[in-house]
């Protein structure tokens, strides 16, 4: 026997909410392939300077999202399939999956948190050794560090960092951007934390989204599981 009256109504809010859900997972999957991707991330994320490389703390978010995004895809279907079917146990499942997801997304938030002013950190220190060896090394092991600095320079159109960045080192002068008269005074710290901040912020606002939902998602199924039990007890 099938639910009636306000219990419905809830199975077809749940259902909307679960397609709106699926569609969030599917959003913030491509939005993290777009993130692992992005030339501007990529092109420096995978440079390597002798035996150091690039930090990948960034990539480790990216591909928790890639993972989240999946898996809400998953347990939307699973969610509107359950509302239709009007299945106690489809929706006790899916009520379970979405506590740990949710679990999930709040410890993923936090260690994103502690970890957004570590990211740029890490990639202005890559920045900085690159910088250092270009200056003080001998000109035949140059070469390694012209060539993560070039890759900084032209994808984030600046030029230096700190007081270098206006007097225009000369040490600089044979690789930074043609278009120097566009990049000077461009700090390339100012432009990495531009980078990463820019991201994390379009990060956090998907995450507040989807949290506000799978709240939503969790009454709707707690109360559609209490009226479909009524319903088969009459």
């Amino acid at each position: 026997m099938g639910v009636e009256g306000c219990t419905k109504c809830i199975k077809y809010m749940l259902f909307v909410f679960n397609f709106i859900f699926w569609l969030a997972g599917g959003v913030i999957l491509g939005v993290a392939l777009w993130l692992r991707h992005d030339p501007q991330t990529t092109g420096i994320l995978y440079l390597e300077m002798e035996d150091k490389a690039a930090p990948s703390t960034f990539f480790i978010g990216i591909y928790i999202l890639i993972a989240v995004g999946a898996v809400m895809m998953f347990v939307g279907f699973l969610g509107c399939y359950g509302a239709i079917q009007e299945s106690q146990c489809l929706l006790g499942t899916f009520f379970t999956c979405l506590v740990i997801l949710f679990a999930c997304e709040v410890a993923a938030g936090i260690w994103g948190f502690v970890n957004k002013d570590k990211i740029a950190k890490d990639v202005k220190d890559f920045y900085y050794e690159a910088y250092q060896r270009y200056r003080s090394d001998p000109e035949k092991r140059r070469d390694k560090a012209k060539a993560v600095l070039k890759v900084f320079h032209e994808t984030l159109h600046c030029c230096g960092t700190g007081v270098f960045a206006n007097l225009r080192d000369v040490f600089l002068d044979d690789i930074c951007p043609k278009d120097s008269a566009a990049v000077a005074g461009q700090d390339c710290y100012k432009k990495i934390e531009e980078l990463f901040s820019g991201k994390l912020y379009l990060i956090g606002i998907a995450a507040i989204i989807v949290a506000v939902i799978m709240i939503f998602e969790m009454i709707l199924s707690m109360v559609l599981c209490c009226g479909i039990r009524n319903s088969s007890v009459y």
